[in-house]
């Protein structure tokens, strides 16, 4: 009877084992997938991530903000020009040499306006360059592979565990698989998020970079490019968050406990998480964008 007794649990215990085993192969997969990406996405510029999204918003800020920019500039140089006149009293005091000087700053402004497109793919090309390098430098892996670390790891331990324990092992990994999951979904939206925010502020350059040739309006457009920069910036901190993980995710390996180690790397990925979404808010005050 005795014999009856332990095959049975022998049998019970298997199946919990596996159980747990397989959790544990399965949970990391969809963060593993989507971290070993976020090189490949925030290196990305917005013409390359999707050419479709691209092409409206180009359409969009040729054809509804140009006309609208181009408004802009008029009443700017027209205001300009009626100051000019009156500081200068009624043009008595006037010499060509300010027209010259407003002829200029017409044609500068008009430039501006024409390159606006050109002059915000180039920041973010910059970006791509930046974030390019980074990855080349992070060379840790930010994948954690479980059937080569935890399972071979933790085998012992699995079969030393009563039923009891297995079983509140088991639902500890259902609810670590679960938080991962939605880590995953986290971490994509701050990606996805990042790409739309860059995309918004490129559909409405035109206005903004239409008030540079003005002393009073052209703090809109300076904190505009800062915002630009920020954004371009904002991939560069992505990756050190990145890097971080995967020096923190590789100390996995020396734990010597199977609880342990699974919440360690549970605590380090919504660490990754958080910090991903503190990127946008860290690059704009660093450049003192608003």
């Amino acid at each position: 009877m005795g014999g009856i007794i332990d095959k049975i649990t022998d049998f019970i215990k298997e199946m919990l084992q596996g159980w747990v085993l397989s959790n544990l192969e399965t949970m990391f997969t969809d963060v593993n997938d989507k971290v070993g990406t976020i090189a490949g996405e925030v290196s990305q510029t917005p013409s390359s991530w999707n050419a479709g999204i691209f092409s409206i918003i180009r359409n969009l800020s040729d054809n509804v903000m140009i006309p609208i920019a181009g408004m802009i500039i008029s009443t700017i140089l027209c205001y300009e020009l009626i100051t000019m006149v009156m500081d200068k009293n009624n043009m008595h005091e006037m010499g060509s040499e300010f027209f010259f000087r407003y002829l200029i700053k017409a044609c500068v402004a008009v430039m501006l306006l024409s390159k606006t497109f050109d002059i915000t793919m180039a920041i973010f090309d910059v970006g791509n360059h930046i974030v390019t390098s980074a990855s080349g430098v992070i060379t840790g892996s930010t994948s954690l592979d479980v059937s080569s670390t935890l399972q071979t790891m933790f085998n012992d331990q699995l079969s030393t565990m009563g039923i009891g324990e297995l079983i509140g092992l088991g639902i500890e990994t259902m609810i670590v698989s679960l938080c991962m999951k939605i880590m995953s979904v986290l971490i994509t939206v701050v990606l996805y998020g990042r790409m739309i925010e860059i995309y918004l502020y490129i559909s409405v350059a035109p206005v903004p970079f239409a008030t540079l040739s003005n002393r009073e309006w052209g703090s809109i457009g300076n904190n505009y490019i800062k915002g630009l920069c920020a954004l371009a910036f904002q991939g560069f901190f992505i990756m050190v968050c990145v890097g971080i993980y995967s020096v923190l995710v590789s100390s996995v390996a020396v734990a010597s406990n199977l609880h342990t180690a699974l919440w360690s790397v549970a605590a380090y990925t919504v660490i990754l998480c958080f910090s991903l979404f503190k990127t946008g808010s860290l690059a704009k005050s660093i450049l003192n964008a608003h």
